[in-house]
């Protein structure tokens, strides 16, 4: 039964994904599920921060809110799952249907929930960028546009940039870890 087991997703309050994946994981223990439900996961990165004292590396949730379990789905494990306080619900149904959708090969792939090792790693350019550089959006939904640094407040790890957007500049607040100092090549 193992080798149906899918990736699926469930949405949880914030705050609770550690409360939930430890509860799975009891519930899978005590019942004697470990052929239906194989994994949980709450994808973790190592993000570079900037402090008084120097760059630190801290772990954060790559999607707050979510948990990743591998299971095979069934109204049981299903019934279970959803059942679990702090878990609000499935992520993706199919068309017209009741029941959840797993994720597909290249998501599980390009999250690294196969792997053991943290699915992204960020390094914060700190010392490489000041003020009047151009930089270029690495992470969010403006990634790949390019500014001038306006700002740099290291004790928070954030920038101000100004990017040209509608015939004007549009100032944007971003974390260190967002962006990356466009060459001069």
């Amino acid at each position: 039964m193992a080798e149906n087991a899918l990736w699926y997703v469930v949405q949880t309050y914030s705050g609770y994904e550690n409360a939930v994946l430890t509860t799975i994981n009891k519930h899978v223990e005590s019942r004697g599920l470990q052929d239906r439900i194989l994994d949980v996961k709450i994808p973790m990165e190592s993000v570079t921060e900037i402090a008084d004292n120097g760059p630190k590396t801290v772990e954060r949730k790559v999607f707050p809110g979510y948990v990743f379990i591998k299971m095979v789905l069934t109204d049981e494990t299903w019934h279970i799952v959803r059942n679990i306080r702090g878990v609000t619900a499935f992520t993706g149904f199919v068309e017209g249907g009741e029941k959840a959708q797993p994720l597909t090969a290249d998501e599980v792939a390009a999250w690294g929930l196969e792997s053991a090792e943290p699915a992204v790693t960020s390094e914060a350019p700190a010392a490489s960028i000041k003020v009047g550089d151009k930089v270029e959006i690495i992470e969010g939904a403006f990634s790949s546009y390019e500014g001038t640094v306006e700002e740099i407040d290291l004790e928070k790890g954030r920038v101000r940039i100004a990017v040209p957007m509608g015939g004007r500049e549009t100032p944007f607040d971003l974390d260190l870890t967002q962006v990356s100092p466009v060459s001069n090549d």
